[in-house]
């Protein structure tokens, strides 16, 4: 069971960034639900779907990134009392460069609180992609 308890998505997206920013896997994966039914799509990435290939996945990413910060911008948010939509820009500063990431973030209401059940992350269109991916 978690031991965090989001009381609502934004606060489940929060920590999620900020898990993300300071490279912690242990918060990262307490902003997960406990189900084998989760979905990760890292930028040009493969599906990942349960508890297990997620969490690797995030824990190869920490192990090979530097320091990031995110500026979140949201671009549009669909709800009903149990699933929260995000799509979100996330504006990411790495080292000495500036890259965009399109991103939805969907989130469920659980027994313990609100989790993310599917983080699914691309480049911008061909005309705006970066070099390089960040996660």
């Amino acid at each position: 069971m978690k031991a965090r308890q989001f009381v609502t998505p934004w606060e489940a997206e929060a920590a999620f960034y900020s898990a993300f920013e300071r490279r912690d896997l242990e918060a990262m994966m307490s902003v997960w639900a406990d189900d084998d039914h989760i979905i990760c799509i890292h930028p040009l990435g493969s599906t990942l779907i349960g508890r297990n290939a997620v969490e690797q996945s995030w824990k190869t990413i920490f192990r090979n990134t530097s320091p990031m910060k995110f500026r979140i911008e949201q671009q549009h948010r669909m709800e009903d009392s149990n699933v929260v939509v995000h799509v979100v820009h996330e504006h990411i500063e790495l080292a000495e460069q500036s890259q965009t990431v399109l991103a939805t973030n969907v989130y469920h209401l659980t027994e313990v609180g609100w989790c993310m059940v599917l983080h699914h992350a691309s480049p911008p269109p061909a005309a705006d992609r970066p070099t390089a991916t960040l996660h």
